[in-house]
């Protein structure tokens, strides 16, 4: 049933679920998916620590969850898995037809997904807009939107905080010994993705004027022969990126899943966007250099970029 709060609309969902419950989260894809639906995780847990929370992902995207203190299991995403967790609620943050099937077969009593997911039938707890939510009429942020689900179903309205991970302890083999800078050249399409020797150029400004080196990262198949002449890692673990990424001294890189794990570190970023919402991807709660394209992403100049990473040097 929804009730209104002041300019609010809520639910008492939560408060039907009883002491000690389980809570399933279903996060899909993709990475920065992953890693903006935690401060939501993090605003359940504090509300009810009694939950106990287990987050529903494939095995590439894990180690966002793994050793967060606020999941208290990390599934994937199988049927029988998930039901045998027995949840109360079944929370789909995803709305794809295979979270929706198995949002279905959770067994849950109560199942929660965003009003627009199909089929309709399968959620007895739709969730409306952030928008409707919080009575506000302005774009919000991923992370605002995901964190809007739990208040619909009880949380109290409060702050949205930093994305939370966790890293391996010790530093990571593939980090130098001085400062450095991460630096992620890869985008999903090619639209996305700044040139290469725009990133080059900005490699060789941050070595030779900032003494910091440069570390290139791409995941699993990403090819980085062009920086060869810096440290190049592809492929590796996403919990050594996590290691990698927390002990930098900044980052730069495409609108993409590594933006947001620095943004979860609290590292300073710079951050190019082409046609992508900058409004609604941009770093979260972290200093850091928006640099949204006027046209192509290659429209953005090293100057430009040159010209952020100076404004955020402060912070370093």
């Amino acid at each position: 049933m929804r009730a209104r709060l002041g300019i609010w609309l809520v639910t008492d969902t939560l408060g039907r679920v009883g002491a000690g419950g389980r809570v399933a989260v279903i996060r899909l894809r993709s990475l920065g998916d992953c890693v903006l639906s935690t401060p939501a995780i993090h605003l359940l847990k504090q509300f009810r620590p009694d939950l106990e929370i287990g987050v529903i992902v494939e095995d590439r995207f894990a180690a966002v969850f793994e050793g967060n203190p606020d999941v208290a299991r990390v599934l994937t995403p199988r049927a029988g898995e998930i039901r045998a967790f027995a949840p109360h609620l079944c929370l789909n943050l995803h709305g794809g037809t295979r979270s929706a099937r198995l949002t279905l077969l959770s067994g849950a009593r109560f199942r929660a997904g965003f009003d627009i997911f199909r089929p309709a039938w399968i959620y007895n707890t739709p969730i409306p807009t952030a928008q409707e939510v919080l009575g506000i009429t302005r774009r919000v942020h991923t992370a605002e939107h995901i964190a809007a689900a739990m208040f619909y179903l009880g949380v109290p309205i409060a702050e949205v905080p930093r994305a939370r991970m966790t890293a391996p302890s010790g530093r990571s083999e593939h980090a130098p010994s001085g400062l450095y800078v991460v630096i992620h050249p890869i985008a999903a399409t090619a639209e996305k993705t700044w040139p290469s020797q725009s990133f080059i150029e900005l490699a060789h400004y941050v070595e030779r004027e900032m003494a910091m080196e440069p570390v290139f990262i791409g995941g699993p198949g990403e090819d980085l022969p062009e920086f060869g002449r810096w440290r190049t890692i592809a492929g590796a673990p996403l919990g050594e990126i996590a290691r990698l990424m927390r002990d930098a001294a900044l980052f730069a890189g495409n609108d993409s899943g590594p933006a947001h794990i620095a943004a979860a570190f609290g590292i300073p970023a710079v951050v190019l966007f082409g046609p992508s919402d900058a409004e609604v991807w941009a770093p979260w709660r972290t200093e850091a250099e928006v640099l949204k394209a006027n046209g192509p992403i290659d429209s953005i100049s090293p100057a430009q970029a040159i010209a952020a990473v100076e404004r955020l040097r402060g912070n370093l």
